[in-house]
């Protein structure tokens, strides 16, 4: 069974999000919340707090084992783009587009290999 958690309207880009992503995918939720506690992005504060609503979740609303759960799947998503301007010299429109993101974290329980 998988327990999702999403966090939408994120003021940082999709491209760097995707990056911390990847470097947890299919890991145990224990272990990556580990690997993202030491990442120095600024995209790794984000998928942990993800990431943690996703274990609680599975733990309060599915009776799930906590130590069982690994991170099923993992992406990031474009939010609305805000666009925005700065004046330019010889009075030229130079624009600046402030990307957001929407984040999905999927844990799933291991199943038992026999």
């Amino acid at each position: 069974m998988e327990v999702r958690a999403i966090t939408r309207y994120l003021p940082i880009s999709p491209q760097k999000l995707r990056l911390v992503c990847d470097k947890v995918r299919g890991m145990d939720a224990e272990e990556a919340l580990v690997v993202l506690r030491f990442m120095p992005q600024k995209g790794s504060d984000i998928v942990s707090k993800t990431l943690n609503s996703a274990m609680a979740n599975a733990v309060n609303n599915f009776d799930l084992n906590r130590e069982e759960l690994y991170v099923s799947q993992i992406y990031a998503g474009d939010g609305p783009t805000l666009k925005r301007f700065k004046a330019g010299a010889r009075g030229r429109y130079k624009p600046r587009l402030k990307r957001t993101a929407h984040l999905w974290v999927m844990v799933a329980e291991r199943e038992e290999e026999d």
